[in-house]
């Protein structure tokens, strides 16, 4: 490992190969880091750290996730020799047997899990569903293999600049799917919130700017307000005696622009930009008391909001999360959340799941590890479609905690919004499944009703009782969506299987012979998306067997015809009947699709109209491919639901065709200015204006202005030509 020149033909700098031997040196025995040396320079002499084929360097990577392992998670040796030994056992330089013989079995099974891991996204169609679920099962097995891979991403998200257009968006899009609500589960909230940042960065760059400067502009009174909220604060804590920090922190960028979108209020109007942190040196047996002492001083020098009390003291968060919120009422009138939490909580809250193997009798561990069990057997579980499976996994991730509490006070922790029935399935399959009310707090409720912190909680069920489909709109744990999902499943299959033999006998009957193909077409274009609601409809009897058959008779009478009316035309001339063929929507020679595809076959999305210069992504709908801007204020939920049908896409040659774009106006209600803007539009070359109206109230217009253009170059032009006109107070385009 010593071998300079090599590394630094890898384009690894020697700094960064220095704070890995630090790191490895304060981790390692002196046996464990010669064995490793010995291991590794034959890997080096094999070039098994070299790969041309990739964007960025292979030893860079590995060096560089190492050193987020010890530096930012606090990792210790048995992850780290497995990440180093991960290149020698692929390039076969090493074996897994000659890894457990020097290692131990621990670093091997590390080693075994990133194999299966990496060898899954490989595939070309790693962002496929079922490749993630897949994924997300060898993720299962060990959780530090996970905390490996959310280190990986986290070191390519933040040198995506120099890779190639294509794969940092592919790269973005993994992040935000799988990456991020997993660091977030496990309480990597530094990490979870820097990968928030850089993916807005590479989706929304102006969003991200505009943020970002805006934050810039106002660090100056930010920081007097900061000053003056803690100085009472700071005066108190001396005559107490405790050993702190206080400290404020501005909130991040991602989390800002979400507050601008659902708020929609424009930067100046959002007031909780920055939260106050007070960290106490506090011994095990004192933490509490002194963490309550503190709330105690901020509570007495201003106004607490009772509602917006957090307390994760005396019941973590499921990851291991503790701490105390509070938002007061600070000076200026503005609202300010203060976090009070001692030096081993603050750990955990920036390392997460990682600090729990430095501190012994956290219990976070086994939970975690019943979490890992859990989410195996739901991604295993047959009965359930690959997408209902991703939409289970990131609702288990990003859930709020409430708890509460049986008869006999044994505390269940489940997510926020959580009713009755999501409780009954925690207790167990079979009491939610015949759950027919319950008791809250001694009161009689529906099975609908939703839980709050606190609540005791008594189940009433019935043998009478079964799951129904109308479940599934209330609840809201996966447990409970997957039990229920597969009892209807099994009732269904049941009742398939009853409509079958009835609709054979009346086939029977009526003395036919059916043919599965023309059945099957029937079937579709009687719009049914499968053969199973097919046969529940007449189960149901909602559909008549009689009339099903003389529909097949009637379906089967046109083919014959069709048959025998081409069977003398040439197949080189045959155009089957019924089929539409579309043509190619707006010019797609401007567009390449996924890497070098042109003339395939899309059309703009309705929701965000991209023109020509937008930076774009394809998204594969049940209508074909749909074009949508990167900020399309839809992206976010359909990249994060279904990432593996969304496909790069970019604008090419020069632009032909026009395109509508409608722009908000805001200005002072004088007389003239709606001529002034109408005739700049009047004087620009190849644009046009196709509508306008305008609302007054209060002394300002409010106005939708819509032209056609040729590209955002001419778009930013224009707009920036209606600003300057005198009394216009903003102009911004419309999704």
């Amino acid at each position: 490992m010593s071998n300079q020149s090599t590394y630094n033909k890898s384009g690894l700098t020697l700094s960064r190969f220095k704070r890995l031997m630090k790191g490895l040196c304060a981790n390692l025995t002196a046996d464990e880091m010669q064995k490793l040396k010995k291991v590794v320079k034959k890997a080096i002499a094999a070039k098994a750290y070299d790969d041309n084929k990739r964007i960025g360097s292979i030893a860079d990577l590995t060096v560089s996730t190492c050193i987020i392992l010890l530096e930012e998670l606090g990792m210790k040796s048995p992850s780290v020799i497995a990440l180093i030994l991960y290149r020698p056992i692929v390039s076969k330089t090493t074996d897994i047997e000659e890894v457990k013989k020097l290692f131990g079995k621990d670093v091997a099974d590390i080693v075994t899990g990133l194999i299966k891991v990496n060898s899954l996204e490989a595939t070309q169609s790693a962002m496929a569903s079922d490749n993630y679920i897949k994924l997300l099962i060898s993720l299962a097995e060990d959780m530090r293999v996970i905390l490996i891979k959310i280190a990986s991403r986290l070191y390519e998200i933040r040198c995506a600049e120099r890779y190639s257009e294509q794969y940092r968006m592919r790269l973005a899009m993994e992040v935000s799917y799988l990456y991020t609500p997993l660091a977030h589960k496990l309480g990597l909230y530094n990490i979870k919130t820097e990968m928030e940042d850089l993916y807005l960065k590479y989706t929304d760059k102006e969003a991200y700017n505009y943020i970002k400067e805006k934050i810039s502009e106002s660090k100056a009174a930010r920081d007097r307000y900061i000053d003056e909220f803690i100085a009472p604060i700071d005066e108190k804590l001396k005559e107490t005696g405790v050993k702190y920090d206080i400290k404020g922190r501005v909130k991040s960028i991602s989390s800002i622009n979400n507050k601008l979108k659902k708020q929609k209020v424009d930067f100046e109007s959002i007031y909780d930009l920055f939260a106050i942190r007070v960290i106490l040196d506090s011994p095990l047996d004192k933490e509490k008391a002194e963490c309550w002492q503190v709330y105690s001083i901020v509570t007495d020098l201003y106004t607490p909001n009772p509602k917006r009390l957090k307390d994760w003291l005396s019941i973590p968060k499921s990851n291991g999360y503790e701490s105390l919120h509070i938002t007061v009422m600070g000076p200026q009138s503005r609202w300010v959340e203060v976090q009070i939490r001692t030096r081993r909580m603050d750990e955990i809250a920036e390392r997460g799941l990682a600090a729990h193997w430095k501190y012994k009798g956290v219990k976070s561990q086994s939970r975690m590890d019943d979490w890992l069990t859990n989410l195996r057997e739901m991604l295993e579980n047959k009965d359930i479609e690959s997408d209902e499976k991703l939409e289970n996994f990131k609702l288990d991730l990003y859930d709020d905690e409430i708890y509460v509490f049986t008869p006999k006070g044994d505390l269940h922790k489940l997510p926020n919004g959580a009713t009755i029935l999501d409780f009954a399935f925690s207790i167990h399959s079979r009491v939610g499944s015949t759950c027919v009310s319950g008791k809250v707090n001694g009161r009689n409720v529906s099975i609908r009703h939703k839980l709050k912190n606190g609540d005791q909680i008594e189940i009433i069920t019935s043998p009478n009782q079964s799951p129904k489909r109308d479940w599934l709109n209330f609840v809201v744990t996966s447990k409970a969506r997957n039990k229920i999902r597969q009892s209807l499943k099994e009732e269904a299959n049941k009742q398939v299987e009853i409509a079958k033999e009835q609709f054979k006998r009346r086939v029977k009957n009526r003395k036919i012979e059916i043919s599965e193909g023309t059945l099957m077409r029937l079937i579709k274009k009687m719009g049914f998306k499968t053969i199973t609601d097919f046969y529940i409809k007449i189960a149901e009897e909602s559909l008549d067997v009689n009339s099903v058959i003389d529909q097949y008779l009637e379906l089967e009478r046109k083919e014959t015809e069709i048959h025998e009316k081409h069977e003398t035309v040439s197949a080189d001339k045959f155009v089957p009947l019924n089929i539409e063929t579309e043509k190619d929507p707006v010019h797609s020679e401007e567009l390449v699709i996924d890497q070098n595809l042109t003339g395939v076959d899309y059309k703009l999305a309705k929701c965000c109209n991209p023109i020509y210069g937008d930076e774009i992504f394809g998204f594969i709908s049940s209508q074909g491919i749909k074009i949508h801007r990167r900020n399309c204020p839809n992206a976010n939920d359909m990249l994060s639901r279904f990432p593996y049908r969304m496909i790069p896409a970019r604008w090419s040659g020069k632009s032909g065709s026009t395109y509508t774009v409608t722009l908000r106006i805001i200005g002072n209600d004088d007389i003239g200015i709606i001529n002034n803007l109408t005739s700049i539009i009047a004087k620009e070359n190849g644009i046009s204006m196709r509508s306008i109206s305008i609302d007054s109230n209060d002394g300002l217009f409010h106005g939708n202005m819509s032209v056609t253009l040729n590209n955002t170059d001419m778009l930013n032009g224009l707009i920036k030509k209606l600003r300057a006109v005198k009394g216009v107070k903003d102009v911004s385009r419309l999704n």
